[in-house]
């Protein structure tokens, strides 16, 4: 199994000893990336006072803490150990350091460790690797392993999860014989049970030896752990059934097990119990027997993800320190077309690396999900996710997506950038739904967060209205003042701004999608780049709106007079940067939609409506005092410069389809390209 996994299945690349300049220039980078993540999280730990940081190390180590008294290490109260009797064992020696030396090099052994099994994990990638991905997975995997909750969590909190992750990793990839296997894995079920699921594992797959070990090296290491603390572990391992209940409560958000996610659904007693002993069997049953099978195929670390999945599942308790198997199982290849490859790992990375909440809206519908996201994740990876055998020819060649044939830009001046390769197949609804739903949530919170000072606002909007003076164009006090005296046009304009700011660009984007999946790519990151431009706005000039600036006589139609000490935004108050006002992406996505309907609307009504939407929209800001004229000029020229860069980067909208002999020949229309092609010339109309 261990041949399978790191023999001769590298690319004929390997071989040769040569490197690209640019795959030698972006390891570099990517070293200094990792180098500075590292550097970032070492800070953020030492940087805190003592009793903020290394909380749980502290908790444990502190005079009167569980590893110096005298008493059992499971006692009453807050200072109680959570670990195994022999992890006490092993960091007793550690209690009586000085407490700064221990904080340091604590720190500094749990950034070692973390290399370490980035390095492991690097290696141990089921073949065929690209010489490419061979070359830079070292520090790709090192900056991932940084930015994850768990290991994030390993370091402030100064636990223990990574190291029974690691000793498995060494056991099965890096050390030589089964024995030593087994010896390694063995120390890790010591100090995390339920790595005892690798037995199965390593007996059903050949390798009964080390199976063995590890059940003999567990063994030993729990006997002297006994006779050590027999009191602490008749505690552990029978009054607390191997450590249930030990910690915070089990029906935290932080336990992401079977037994956590059951108790939050509000089942209690006795029927929790059989529930959670019947799902839990159901889980191993099925995880082990895919783990077993991905492991012949040669996918060892694969199935070594799948295992401590299912470990974190059936465990009583799975903190977030200990969830490191689940950001494993990113290196599983699932789907057989190039757009489907990306979303797996990406669906892992995001749910290991992003609060639960960043990923699926506050709705009372999706509660369940956002409270179970991590447990949802490790679950699809041991029992649901078809990841692709590497006998497949998919496996190492998925289908790729069909890109246009390059095209000459329209002005020679402006040449294009090669690496952005525009296709004609739809993107995966899935992965677009995340990076959407993601994308948003990082555009709220660095909007909320860039809010600057209300004197500098209030200053740049007097700055504002000098200059809409000068230029004649001060015409919010007038627009704001009728829309006052007409109530019909005021129950218009407010029900307009409330109601259509994100309605219409997502129904736009819905339709590009279904019908017309390369128009829908280049209208997508048109709004993007323009939505990114607009947050730089956000954070270079905080600026009043007009309902926001005393003294001058506006009116917020929408919300009521406001009170310029607190003001009233309705429900997004709390979370909304009110002086996020220029650019105006109200009007610039108004505005985005009126391009994207005038150009891809296939009626005369069509591209009608798309010509009155921005001017009802930049009518509808100006009236109700919620921007300035000279913010709808910001919008527009984000637009306009999203639009630029797409062109720019990828080209004219106007393209030339693969087989045809001009560009005029055909439009970017997703009609005009089969989404199910190879990927080649011969799916491309005649």
């Amino acid at each position: 199994m261990a041949n399978a996994e790191h023999g001769g299945g590298r690319d004929s690349a390997v071989d040769t000893g040569t490197v690209d300049p640019g795959i030698r220039t972006a390891r570099v980078v990517l070293w200094l990336l990792a180098g500075v993540l590292a550097a970032r999280q070492i800070a953020a730990v030492l940087s805190r006072s003592p009793g903020e940081r290394l909380t749980d190390l502290e908790t444990w180590t502190r005079a009167g803490g569980a590893l110096q008294a005298k008493g059992s290490l499971y006692g009453a109260g807050t200072d109680h150990f959570t670990g195994t009797p022999f992890a006490g064992l092993v960091l007793k020696p550690l209690a009586h350091a000085a407490e700064q030396a221990l904080g340091v090099g604590w720190t500094f052994g749990t950034l070692l460790l973390v290399v370490v099994l980035g390095l492991v994990v690097a290696r141990a990638l089921p073949g065929p690797v690209p010489r490419r991905s061979s070359l830079l997975a070292a520090p790709v995997t090192v900056s991932l392993l940084m930015v994850s909750l768990p290991v994030r969590n390993a370091f402030h909190l100064g636990q223990t999860g990574i190291i029974p992750v690691l000793l498995v990793l060494l056991g099965l990839f890096v050390v030589r014989g089964e024995r030593f296997c087994g010896v390694l894995v063995g120390l890790a079920a010591a100090l995390q049970p339920t790595v005892l699921l690798f037995v199965p594992l390593l007996w059903l797959t050949g390798r009964r030896r080390a199976g063995a070990a590890t059940l003999a090296a567990f063994a030993a290491a729990t006997a002297l752990a006994w006779a050590a603390l027999a009191h602490d572990s008749w505690t552990y391992w029978v009054h607390h059934v191997a450590g249930a209940g030990l910690g915070g409560p089990a029906d935290s958000l932080a336990n992401q097990s079977l037994h956590g996610a059951l108790l939050r659904l509000g089942v209690h007693g006795p029927l929790e119990i059989v529930l959670f002993l019947a799902l839990a069997a159901a889980v191993i049953t099925l995880g082990v027997r895919r783990a077993v099978r991905y492991a012949r195929d040669g996918q060892l670390l694969l199935a070594v993800a799948l295992t401590g999945c299912v470990a974190v599942a059936v465990s009583p308790t799975a903190w977030q320190h200990q969830l490191l198997w689940v950001l494993l199982a990113a290196v599983g290849r699932a789907g057989r077309r190039a757009a489907d490859r990306k979303v797996w790992p990406a669906l892992v990375i995001l749910t290991l690396t992003l609060p639960a909440d960043v990923i699926l809206p506050y709705m009372t519908v999706l509660q369940p999900l956002r409270d179970n996201l991590l447990l949802i994740v490790a679950l699809a990876a041991a029992c649901a996710v078809p990841f692709v055998p590497r006998a497949d020819e998919r496996f190492r060649t998925p289908v790729p997506a069909t890109y246009v044939r390059p095209v000459p830009a329209r002005w020679a001046r402006l040449p294009l950038l090669p690496f952005w390769h525009r296709a004609l197949t739809r993107p995966n609804l899935i992965l677009e739904l995340v990076v959407i739903r993601v994308g948003y949530s990082g555009y709220s919170s660095i909007r909320s967060a860039v809010d600057g000072s209300r004197a500098t606002a209030e200053a740049h909007g007097h700055a504002v209205v000098r200059l809409e003076r000068t230029l004649g164009i001060n015409i919010e006090h007038w627009a704001n003042s009728g829309l006052r005296q007409a109530s019909w046009l005021k129950n218009f304009f407010d029900f307009y701004y409330e109601s259509f700011h994100f309605v219409i660009p997502l129904a736009i984007l819905a339709v590009l999608y279904v019908r017309r999946p390369a128009d829908y790519r280049w209208a997508r990151a048109a709004l993007g780049f323009a939505t990114l431009l607009g947050l730089v706005g956000f954070w270079f000039f905080p600026l009043a709106p007009p309902r926001l600036m005393p003294g001058l006589g506006f009116v917020d139609t929408v919300h009521g007079p406001q009170d310029f000490g607190k003001p009233d935004y309705g429900v997004m108050t709390d979370v909304t940067n009110q002086y996020a006002a220029m650019p105006s992406l109200h009007f610039g996505w108004a505005l985005w939609c009126g391009v994207v309907i005038v150009l891809c609307a296939p009626k005369p009504w069509m591209k009608l409506l798309g010509v009155l939407h921005p001017l009802f929209t930049v009518c509808a800001i100006l009236a109700t005092a919620n921007h300035w004229v000279l913010d709808a000029v910001g919008g527009a020229a984000v637009v306009a410069a999203g639009f630029g860069l797409v062109y720019v980067l990828a080209g004219p909208r106007r393209i030339q389809l693969p087989g045809l002999p001009s560009p005029r020949a055909a439009t970017w229309s997703g009609t005009a390209m089969p989404t199910g092609s190879a990927g080649s010339a011969s799916g491309a109309p005649k």
